[in-house]
């Protein structure tokens, strides 16, 4: 009983954080597995006002092989994929980190969702992206929609290469400068100041871009 009364209320407060929060947040990747999940546990957890894409055609795992990856649709529950994975190859998936992986994302929401198809979520203050090639098919995306609102975007790529322990790695930088620009008046006046201190403090270079909604 206890225990359920903690989750409540830890529940609550994130809720409550999440209300006071000033920005909307998106985290992408390329199939909304790893790195965007990663960031978008913890910044959920420190009560962001957070969401997660992928920008892919499929939604790709590691196989047995390079040659055999495993493809889902987007909109496949996490339980799914864990389940069938398992079914497969119970060792391989766990030793390789997958299945812990699948069973995180679960818990953050049911299922990986397409950044191109996100319209019905609404818009976003700040994307993160955290690679090049997904950046570029961000921006190349919000160019091609109808600018409806005349609504400022800031998407800013974090490079971050895609296994369990750079994403870890990835997520904290992530909610590190989500933290800088939360505390900001409008990100607009002071984004350039904030990258600046960011990446002097932590040496590494970020790519970031206005868009529009």
């Amino acid at each position: 009983m206890s225990k359920r009364f903690d989750h409540l209320v830890l529940w609550e407060e994130s809720s409550r954080r999440a209300e006071e929060m000033k920005y909307r947040y998106a985290m992408v990747c390329s199939s909304n597995q790893n790195r965007s999940m990663e960031a978008h546990s913890l910044l959920k957890r420190q009560g962001f006002d957070v969401s997660s894409y992928g920008t892919g055609a499929h939604v790709k795992l590691p196989g047995p092989s390079l040659r055999e990856p495993n493809v889902y649709d987007f909109g496949t529950p996490y339980k799914h994929m864990f389940d069938d994975l398992r079914r497969k190859d119970p060792e391989l998936y766990k030793r390789n980190g997958i299945l812990p992986m699948l069973k995180r994302n679960s818990t953050v929401k049911t299922a990986p969702q397409r950044w191109q198809d996100n319209a019905a979520d609404g818009t976003f203050d700040v994307v993160f992206t955290f690679e090049e090639k997904v950046f570029d098919m961000v921006i190349e995306d919000l160019h091609t929609r109808e600018h409806v609102l005349m609504k400022s975007v800031l998407v800013i790529n974090l490079e971050v290469k895609d296994n369990h322990e750079e994403a870890a790695v990835g997520a904290r930088l992530a909610l590190d400068l989500c933290q800088e620009i939360e505390e900001t008046e409008m990100w607009e006046d002071s984004i350039d100041d904030v990258v600046a201190a960011f990446e002097k403090q932590h040496r590494r270079k970020l790519l970031y871009s206005i868009s529009f909604y």
